[in-house]
């Protein structure tokens, strides 16, 4: 089921709020009007029965000034006027309940009841009739007027026409205006949408919205912050999956030439050398497979969601158990120190042993058998660091700032590296806000690594 729009919503929402305002107060206008008409009505048939009181009581010894025909029969004023006189008319009778004078279509309403005085209804000659009766002083005449209800009805509908035209033709316009209010006022929605619908793959450009409304401003900025993380992550896809077609197309296709070799030839010692030579191109391939997964995890933050508390002592020892049989083998003495029993930072600890363990990866690789590689870890208030020494052939000032790129490979180096350890290494230092610098060693030759890490909120949790 296809759900309504925004503008859909805000065009009926709108347009049934302005209607249902409308019909209240034009029902509580008709209503009060109503009201006065009658208020109206009444007082003027009131105010005709006193001006008839005043004509007919002009004083004598009967108090009754009205003349009397010779036959003594009361006197019939005949309405053939204007239609609305039909619908108006008056009574005068004396002191003693005679009728004395009155219009003609009143000629057969009953007189009143004795002691009638005010206003009343009644209902004569099939319509009903708005009746006023005022009653003199002792002796004086008594004056009915009367008026019809079908003249009162016929304003009443000119009043609920006048009340109602507004409604049934100013609400389609209503209906207009507020489709085009709220067309111009989602304009910026349609101008986001239509942004974003124009936008390229790969554009790593911020989503401008000129004269944003207020409203908008956190959903574009919300936009741009999800399209650079998308960007980010899928620059990480593209090029991890660049660096995999291109870093293990040569060791595969070595080994798979070993493998080849070996079973071409039937010399036993050359298809053993052959085979050898394929183990070890494997061994180098699952090592760089591991970089590459490593560096995979580290710039997509699988290293961890969140952040713990990591002993470094206990990280490095734990990443020297971990390649003690790559120490053993390369005839390497791996020295450790630390300036404190346990230095806590706040971390991730996979990250963590990988930045270690590629550290002393690289210096094993390039120091000289019995060689000396010297890991050391110290703390202060704010930060806590890994240096890690070696005494091999080093890097000269000029290019250490090179080291860090992906597939840099120094010439001095042993010639079995990737170019992937540093990488990681950095990658790993940005994960925690930690410095890394390139110093001399304190061997007199070689490389000194050092990477600061910030005690961030886990020192301040410990207060």
């Amino acid at each position: 089921m296809m759900m309504p729009s925004i503008r859909g919503r805000l065009r009926w929402l709108n347009l049934a709020v302005v209607a249902a305002v409308l019909v209240v107060l034009g029902t509580a206008s008709y209503m009060h009007t109503l009201d006065e008409v009658i208020e109206l009505s009444d007082g003027r048939l009131a105010q005709s029965a006193r001006t008839l009181q005043v004509l007919v009581d002009g004083g004598g010894d009967t108090g009754f000034a009205m003349p009397v025909s010779p036959s003594g029969t009361p006197t019939q004023i005949d309405v053939e006027g204007h239609r609305f006189e039909t619908e108006v008319g008056f009574q005068i009778y004396d002191a003693q309940g005679h009728r004395r004078m009155y219009t003609s279509n009143l000629a057969m309403l009953p007189a009143p009841a004795p002691m009638t005085v005010g206003f009343g209804d009644v209902r004569f000659d099939s319509h009903d009739w708005r009746v006023f009766t005022l009653r003199g002083a002792t002796g004086g005449p008594t004056i009915r007027v009367a008026e019809r209800h079908d003249s009162r009805n016929e304003i009443m509908h000119g009043l609920m026409i006048e009340h109602a035209l507004p409604l049934l033709f100013g609400l389609p316009l209503l209906a207009l205006l507020i489709n085009w209010a709220v067309a111009r006022g989602l304009r910026p929605l349609d101008q986001l949408a239509s942004l974003l619908s124009g936008r390229e793959p790969g554009n790593r450009g911020r989503v401008e919205l000129a004269h944003a409304p207020a409203e908008l401003v956190p959903v574009v900025a919300a936009i741009n912050g999800q399209l650079e993380r998308l960007e980010d992550s899928l620059e990480r896809e593209r090029r991890f999956s660049a660096d995999v077609a291109h870093e293990l197309r040569t060791p595969l296709a070595a080994t798979l030439v070993h493998l080849d070799n070996a079973l071409a030839t039937a010399d036993d010692t050359v298809r053993t050398q052959r085979i050898n030579a394929a183990r070890k191109g494997g061994r180098l391939l699952a090592r760089r497979i591991g970089q590459l997964l490593s560096l995979a995890r580290l710039e997509s933050g699988a290293a961890g969601s969140s952040a713990t508390d990591v002993d470094l002592v206990e990280c490095v020892r734990e990443t020297i158990e971990e390649l003690s049989h790559a120490i053993d083998g390369s005839h390497v003495q791996v020295g450790v120190s630390s300036s404190d029993p346990s230095v806590v930072v706040q971390g991730h600890d996979a990250a963590l042993k990988a930045l270690v363990r590629n550290l002393v990866e690289n210096s094993l690789r390039h120091v000289d058998d019995d060689g000396q590689v010297d890991i050391r870890i110290s703390a202060s208030p704010s930060w806590a660091s890994i240096e890690v020494s070696d005494d091999g052939p080093g890097i000269p000032p000029e290019r250490r700032a090179a080291v860090f790129t992906r597939f840099h490979r120094e010439l001095a180096g042993a010639g079995d590296g990737y170019g992937l350890g540093l990488s990681i290494v950095k990658r790993a230092a940005d994960l925690h806000g930690a410095s890394i610098e390139l110093l001399d060693s304190s061997f007199g030759r070689g490389l000194r690594v050092r990477v600061e890490i910030p005690y961030r909120r886990t020192r301040e949790s410990q207060l």
